[in-house]
């Protein structure tokens, strides 16, 4: 058998064949993908990616917990072989189904035919998608899990938590209790492959772990609230995801950094007057100044409703990653634009687009803009933020080139009605798409 000690004073690295011990009797069985660009279409990934996957001996047997993306398989089975046989695994947990953590499933379950799969109970019609069993192929034995459950490896114990939506419906961690290791899933991950895999000997993966985040689990945030209140207690020598570096050295301060990311942005300082008030942005593009006036005037009528604070913000002049920050901390959003080639402007389709990261549940949608032929824009906005999951509770506001006096009071009524609609003084007016016809 061939496998590496990767002590904290070793500057060891993964080597084809080779399984590397991370903890006793606990083994990195996984691959490197450095070459990966991009993951999952939306997601950058300058330094590749890893697809760890691990093994845990006990002295009643050997526990799998996740597998590797298909294409490396003979990676991922070449490390397992080099510190166990198939014959004494009698545990495989999948943590999370994505093909990247399943890949290899199907086969190391034809080598394995002994072994129980766990699985949490959200993970059933997944499990069932994946494998897809035939009259041509094995059954298969799987038992689902939930928070609290265990498996005796004999001098080891793998506990389970549920941890729904961390990304998807079926995610789950699995802590060893004696070695105080939690093998947490894509939670706690980022994309960066360095084959010497621990937090303490790879590059600086800061950027990478934070980007992670923000594609990956931003928009669950109440998950990983919830997640962390499991996990936090718990005794901590190393976490261990399924994608990146393995956390050995001060491991907490990850979930620290988790708590940061998931807890309210843009309140420190601002004290109870913040809280007091309702939020509304309001962000435009103007051709020719007709659009931002309409943007004036509703700023001036929404701030004549009690507890309503306003910003105002000209998209021409900023850069989309603050202002998304802000939406997520904001009450409601109206989006100003003109109508360009039968369209709204392009960089409202981008906010727009970039909102997909964030959890937009609660919050209001308005639309407005001056146009010259047609009027188009106002529509197609509301109509992307129904498809955001926005509450659009007032019809969207359009106006032919320069306001009139008379226009702009429409404005400022426009956002009196939206700011009743913000502290509820116009409750179940909600704005039905027939509406707009």
């Amino acid at each position: 058998m061939n496998a590496v000690l990767a002590d904290a004073g070793a500057p060891e690295r993964a080597r084809p064949g080779e399984a590397v011990e991370i903890a006793p009797g606990v083994h990195w069985v996984g691959a490197l993908d450095p070459a990966l660009r991009t993951f999952d279409i939306i997601l950058r990934t300058a330094n590749g990616t890893t697809y760890n996957a691990y093994l845990v001996r006990g002295t009643e047997g050997v526990a799998i917990i996740d597998t590797v993306k298909a294409e490396f398989a003979d990676e991922f089975f070449a490390r397992l072989e080099a510190v166990a046989r198939y014959d004494e695994i009698r545990v495989i947990v999948l943590n999370h189904l994505e093909p990247d953590h399943s890949g290899a499933l199907p086969e190391l379950m034809r080598r394995a035919p002994q072994a129980r799969l766990y699985i949490s109970t959200r993970a059933t019609s997944m499990l069932k998608a994946l494998l897809k069993p035939s009259e041509d192929e094995p059954s298969f034995e799987y038992q689902t899990v939930g928070t609290g459950d265990e498996v005796s490896l004999g001098d080891r114990t793998l506990r389970f938590l549920h941890t729904p939506y961390l990304h998807w419906p079926d995610t789950q961690c699995t802590y060893v209790v004696e070695e105080a290791v939690l093998f947490s899933g894509d939670v706690f991950g980022c994309h960066h492959c360095d084959s010497r895999l621990f937090n303490d000997r790879c590059g600086d993966f800061r950027f990478a772990f934070d980007d992670y985040y923000a594609h990956i689990m931003r928009p669950f945030k109440t998950h990983v609230m919830d997640a962390l209140r499991l996990i936090e207690p718990l005794p901590l020598k190393m976490v261990a995801p399924t994608h990146g570096p393995i956390l050995r050295d001060r491991p907490r301060r990850y979930l620290t950094r988790y708590r940061e990311l998931s807890s309210p942005r843009f309140t420190e300082g601002l004290g109870e007057a913040q809280e007091a008030h309702k939020t509304l942005l309001i962000f435009y593009l103007s051709s020719y100044g007709n659009t931002a006036r309409m943007a004036e005037a509703i700023r001036d009528g929404a701030e004549e409703t009690a507890g309503v604070r306003v910003s105002l913000y000209d998209l021409a002049g900023g850069a989309l990653q603050p202002f998304v920050d802000l939406i997520e901390s904001a009450d409601a959003l109206a989006l100003g634009s003109p109508t360009i080639n039968g369209d709204a402007v392009k960089p409202i389709w981008d906010l727009l687009s970039s909102l997909a990261v964030i959890d937009l549940k609660g919050k209001l949608g308005a639309a407005f803009g001056s146009y010259g032929w047609t009027g188009e824009a106002v529509r197609m906005i509301e109509e992307r933020m129904r498809g955001l999951k926005l509450r659009v509770p007032v019809v969207g506001l359009r106006i032919k080139l320069i306001p009139t006096d008379a226009e702009l009071e429409d404005c400022r009524a426009f956002g009196r009605a939206l700011g009743a609609a913000m502290t509820g003084a116009n409750a179940g007016q909600t704005l039905e798409f027939a509406d707009l016809v």
